[in-house]
């Protein structure tokens, strides 16, 4: 998968194809079929190689912490291979993912979190992360540094229409970075009361009555 990881991170998507993933391994593209059966399959070995890169965090006694380490590395790998968070939408059952998921939703149920208001909050933190790495790759895939500051310009120049964007700062890196605003939005996620304390643990089952 590393040769796949590193076509994908030169090309994209677009540029994966199995006859060129063949020449780069130097072996017939029939060969691949031997071990793949479309080109689905490799992306999704690709997406579980690059989340091996998103170390798990010793656990600790504080959840929210725990929460943020894993995420904020998670975001890391995703602007890494900027290829990935458009394809975070498919089934994702490799080891290295569930592996992750595993570690998110413990830290959540120390956080005293169970069944459905876990999976909840499980997919605001994973949508939260994979939207916000989706959109600051793809202002980097533009090439053009200077987009942002035309985009803002736009909004700017009709403060009629568009009073509470220049208030709020939209679109302006010069009061908000994609990284604060990364950090903010993580700590309005976390920031529920109800999940102050850690779940009590499970009865033992001589406890029980």
């Amino acid at each position: 998968m590393e040769v796949a990881v590193a076509l994908l991170d030169k090309s994209g998507t677009g540029g994966l194809t199995m006859r060129r993933l063949a020449q780069e391994l130097e072996v017939t593209p029939t060969a691949l079929y031997w071990h793949v059966n479309t080109k689905d399959d490799v992306l999704d070995l690709a997406l579980d190689r690059i989340f091996a890169e998103v170390r798990i965090p010793e656990q600790t006694d504080d959840w929210r912490a725990d929460v943020r380490t894993l995420v904020s590395r998670w975001r890391e790998v995703m602007l890494t291979h900027p290829w990935a968070p458009a394809l975070i939408g498919r089934p994702m059952l490799g080891p290295n993912v569930l592996a992750r998921t595993e570690f998110l939703q413990a830290s959540l149920a120390h956080g005293g979190l169970s069944e459905c208001e876990l999976t909840v909050r499980t997919r605001l933190l994973a949508n939260f992360v994979i939207g916000s790495a989706l959109t600051e790759a793809t202002w980097r895939q533009a090439g053009d540094p200077a987009l942002r500051t035309r985009a803002r310009d736009l909004i700017t120049a009709d403060p009629g229409r568009y009073p509470t964007l220049i208030a709020s700062g939209h679109l302006d890196e010069q009061r908000w970075s994609d990284a604060d605003l990364f950090e903010r939005g993580l700590d309005a996620l976390l920031a529920d009361t109800g999940l102050a304390t850690p779940a009590p643990p499970p009865a033992h089952p001589t406890d029980r009555t």
